[in-house]
């Protein structure tokens, strides 16, 4: 066995985990920014039933993301090496993202 393929085995991961693991909670922490200040607009200047439906739309986005995302933090966190995200969690969080990106725009627009 070559030295090469003995360093690939006993891989260092360094800090590359935790910097992912926090570009997670700091995204989790812009969505609740996002879905704080649709449900502020959706209030504001007078309740109606789109702004209402948006609003609530905006944090059903906003509580699917958080919860895939908390799943993907306590994965990065656990101990050893950090599975790669699956393909089926990664798209679903883009669309709770883009969903919620979508409403929050209806709401100031």
């Amino acid at each position: 066995m070559s030295s090469g393929a003995a360093a690939a085995r006993e891989r260092d991961p360094g800090l590359q985990p935790e910097r992912t693991r926090l570009a997670w909670r700091r995204t989790t922490l812009s969505g609740t920014v996002t879905a704080v200040l649709a449900v502020k607009a959706a209030l504001q200047g007078g309740v109606s039933a789109a702004g209402i439906v948006a609003g609530a739309s905006c944090c059903a986005c906003w509580l699917g993301f958080l919860l895939l995302a908390h799943g993907r933090i306590r994965a990065l966190a656990a101990p050893g090496s950090p599975a790669a995200l699956r393909p089926r969690y990664a798209t679903a969080t883009v669309l709770c993202t883009v969903a919620m990106a979508a409403c929050a725009a209806a709401l100031v627009l």
